[in-house]
């Protein structure tokens, strides 16, 4: 993601575009997946532990990120299709491999409707399907 790319989609999330929060923005977009906090600093060096915790905080408070929560810890990807105050469209399964504990976005799943008794708001749902990713189920010997 170039950088104004970046900074209008903090900016339609209402977010103000700083070093920490563009460059924590930009790896999650290139990563492609769904990031836990220990994968984030090892892919911004120049950004502390701290630094990036604050960011994604704003992130989830202003909905730019979804939070993909399992046995495994907390993971967090960014959401693309809504602003701040948007509904979110963006429901999707999501897919934990067993060997490299990597978990991956499939989009191309349909994903059920939840229906919920009356007087609950749904705020999101999280579909995990757990198993072997592609790369790591052709290592394993049958």
């Amino acid at each position: 993601m170039d950088e104004k790319r970046c900074e209008a989609l903090l900016a339609a999330h209402g977010i103000r575009p700083t070093v920490n929060r563009m460059l924590t923005a930009r790896a999650l977009a290139s990563a492609g997946r769904p990031m836990s906090l220990s994968e984030l600093e090892t892919m911004l060096l120049t950004v502390d532990k701290s630094g990036i915790s604050r960011a994604l905080a704003l992130f989830r408070e202003h909905r730019l990120v979804h939070v993909v929560e399992s046995s495994e810890g907390v993971r967090y990807e960014l959401c693309m299709s809504h602003d701040a105050d948007g509904e979110d469209d963006d429901v999707h399964v999501h897919f934990f491999c067993e060997r490299c504990h990597r978990t991956f976005c499939v989009d191309d799943v349909p994903v059920p409707p939840v229906p919920l008794p009356a007087g609950y708001r749904q705020m999101s749902v999280s579909y995990i399907a757990r198993g072997f990713c592609p790369e790591c189920a052709g290592r394993i010997k049958t």
